[in-house]
């Protein structure tokens, strides 16, 4: 049962407040009901009590009422009840929206997901568009307490479409902490890609600020809920450029109730080697070409010998003997199947087998699957097995690869040329696969042909944010984690800040085995500044032509300013100066300026975090190298020497993305400082 679907005069802020105060005395009722059950007789063995206790535990943590989160933010008012048949005079229902489904004790909903199909209208109706809603209320919180409310009247012709204050406010409130949920504030166009389906990949093109990582966890979230037992079965992956941006973003999706996504990196999917060397640029972008799957399939095919001699089965008596040629046409077979290579090996003793079979048949015997077994383990099929079709270990082929230049020269004939060959080869030799000091680039190539000796288990659902940066090879990798699912793929072609970085989105989803993803753009900007965002965009005619520029929507233009310095001290003043507002504060600098001004901020007695470490009411202030800027944001920005940013990458290209990235992580107000004149980018 639903509340009343109009408030009758009187107090209808102290109304909401105690329906508030009920709701989460119905939702501290539902989990004291899930502790207090007894599973001690409901299981039949200890692995079910095990599995049914682990169950229980994290239901009983995404029943937790957090004090500082609005348990609802908004409310509908139907002007009939959903679903049932729009008679005149039919009564309609209400209903409060918020993060999870609460209930009271009959079981009636106090409190709906975001995510149900009723509640979907408080993202998309519109005065054009309805939704038979007549009302739609947003809610003001301070803290945990509601403290306002805002009307629209949508089914109302009189009145006039404005913009929600209480919806400008939660945009533009500051950052402290790690990333929070936006799901009181989804737009129309974001809602859209959220509830897409299960069975379509999707690629967002978002620039600075316009909420597409936000959009992609909470797609995550709303999948869960749309398709919790299929996605239970098969598994979602969130995964991010690196662990600062993990560890940020990992509160989201518990906010939300969803506990068991796992995050990672792209080095951690593929870490079958410890990785302790780097790669210069050329060797990386090599290694990164797609054309290195081609090399890699050549090479672990090339174990593959035609069979010489004939294979002769002794049991008992008699001698069963497969002749050379007929082994021939059995590998034959299983090379053009194109099956992984270990899954061949393993069906080739049972293939020689078979032909033994055959050849008793005729001769009047009368074998068995028990049969055909015993031969398929036979010491002569096992030699034939090892001589004609050898195991293959991934790390030692690329080691082999990469130390024997006739081997890789072999394999690159037609594919790689003879520089790039000279590119990736290493200078010297190593003597084992534990000692080498393996890149991540390496580890990539040892993914792959791990691959195709057996295949990659995949997910029903990854998520792959700041895609932008990978290489055709990363991209293939995560590609086999959802080789049977879907894919949601989030990223800016004007960030991209590698020397391989993605030149466009339909390349990209083809590496990643979805040519058929649907490309969504994303171009209003909730988060960053209209001055800041402008000053940025100057930068996109040299670093990604055509790309539509970030339109900032909010009503707060920030603060920006330009500050000619003459040493470090000033820097460190003007990161003084934004530490006296509300917020987090980030000070980002090229990677090599980090000890200078870690030392000029503790002279200072600036207390000061590294990216990733949680920030606090006290302690605001975040010291980031621009390598490690993309994905992050804070209140306030100082920007250290925009050209040292542009000139610590390999190529101008290059830096100035990194630059443009460093420029758009600010959600208030952005100061750039600077002794060495600005880029003539910038101009």
């Amino acid at each position: 049962m639903s509340t009343p679907a109009h408030d009758s005069p009187g107090d209808p802020l102290g109304r909401e407040r105690s329906h508030l105060s009920a709701s989460r005395s119905a939702l501290r009722a539902m989990r004291e009901d899930v502790e207090a059950l007894d599973i001690s007789d409901v299981t039949a063995n200890w692995v079910n009590a095990e599995v049914l206790a682990r169950q229980i535990d994290e239901r009983i943590k995404a029943l937790a009422d957090l004090s500082d989160t609005p348990l609802f933010f908004g409310r509908l008012d139907y002007l009939h009840a959903p679903g049932a048949e729009q008679a005149e005079g039919a009564e309609g229902e209400s209903f409060y929206i918020g993060r999870r489904h609460v209930h009271d004790a009959d079981g009636d909903p106090m409190v709906i997901d975001w995510r149900a199909p009723v509640s979907q209208p408080f993202y998309r109706a519109s005065k054009k568009d309805p939704m038979d809603v007549a009302l739609r209320r947003r809610f003001g919180y301070t803290g945990g307490d509601l403290t306002a409310y805002e009307d629209e009247h949508l089914s109302d012709p009189t009145e006039a479409a404005t913009t929600s204050k209480l919806l400008q406010q939660e945009i533009e409130r500051p950052r402290v902490g790690p990333m929070r949920d936006i799901v009181a504030t989804i737009q129309p166009e974001q809602d859209e890609i959220v509830r897409s389906g299960l069975s379509g990949s999707v690629c967002v093109q978002g620039g600075p600020g316009t909420g597409k990582t936000a959009v992609g966890l909470h797609r995550v979230a709303y999948l869960l809920y749309a398709h919790r037992e299929r996605l239970a079965r098969t598994g979602t992956l969130v995964i991010g450029p690196n662990r600062s941006f993990l560890h940020y973003i990992e509160q989201v999706l518990p906010a939300l109730g969803e506990l068991t996504v796992r995050q990672a990196t792209v080095d951690d999917l593929v870490a079958q080697v410890e990785v302790r060397g780097a790669d210069d640029a050329a060797a990386a972008v090599v290694k990164g070409d797609a054309r290195m799957a081609e090399v890699l399939r050549r090479a672990v095919y090339s174990h593959v010998t035609m069979p010489t001699d004939p294979v002769v089965v002794v049991r008992g008596s008699r001698r069963w003997r497969v002749p050379a040629y007929e082994l021939e046409d059995i590998v034959r077979e299983l090379l053009d199947r194109g099956i992984r290579y270990g899954a061949a090996r393993d069906a080739l003793p049972q293939r020689i087998a078979h032909a033994v079979l055959v050849q008793m048949e005729r001769a009047g015997e009368a074998p068995d699957d028990r049969v055909q077994d015993a031969v398929a383990r036979n010491s002569a099929v096992k030699a034939a097995m090892k001589a004609v079709w050898p195991p293959v270990d991934p790390a030692k082929l690329v080691l082999r690869l990469l130390t024997d230049p006739d081997f890789l020269a072999t394999h690159a004939e037609g594919v790689l040329t003879e520089d790039e060959q000279k590119t990736i080869l290493w200078a010297k030799p190593v003597r084992s696969v534990k000692s080498a000091k393996w890149s991540a680039a390496d580890a990539v190539l040892i993914d792959e042909t791990s691959d195709l000796v057996e295949r990659t288990p995949s997910l029903g659902h990854v998520v792959l944010d700041e895609a932008q940066d990978l290489s055709p090879m990363q991209y293939r990798a995560v590609g086999r984690r959802c080789s049977t699912g879907s894919a949601t793929v989030l990223g800016d072609l004007a960030q991209g800040t590698t020397p391989w970085a993605t030149r466009s989105w339909q390349e990209a989803l083809t590496h990643l085995g979805k040519p058929d993803a649907v490309i969504e753009e994303l171009t209003a900007g909730f988060r960053v500044p209209t001055d800041v965002i402008t000053y940025a965009s100057r930068l996109l005619p040299h670093i990604a032509p055509g790309l539509t520029p970030v339109a900032s929507v909010r009503e707060n233009p920030g603060f920006f300013a330009l500050r000619p310095i003459a040493g470090d001290d000033e820097a460190v003043a003007a990161c003084e100066e934004l530490l006296r507002n509300e917020g987090s504060t980030g000070l980002i600098a090229a990677d090599a300026r980090i000890p200078a001004l870690s030392e000029a901020l503790s002279a200072a007695g600036l207390t000061h975090l590294a990216p990733g470490q949680e920030t606090t009411r006290t302690t605001r202030l975040t010291l980031v190298p621009a390598s490690l800027a993309k994905g992050l944001e804070y209140d306030y920005v100082v920007l250290d020497e925009p050209q040292a940013v542009v000139d610590g990458e390999p190529d101008e290209r290059t830096g100035l993305r990194r630059l443009y990235v460093a420029l758009t992580r600010a959600v208030s107000g952005l100061i750039v400082t600077h002794a060495a004149p600005l880029p003539p980018q910038l101009s």
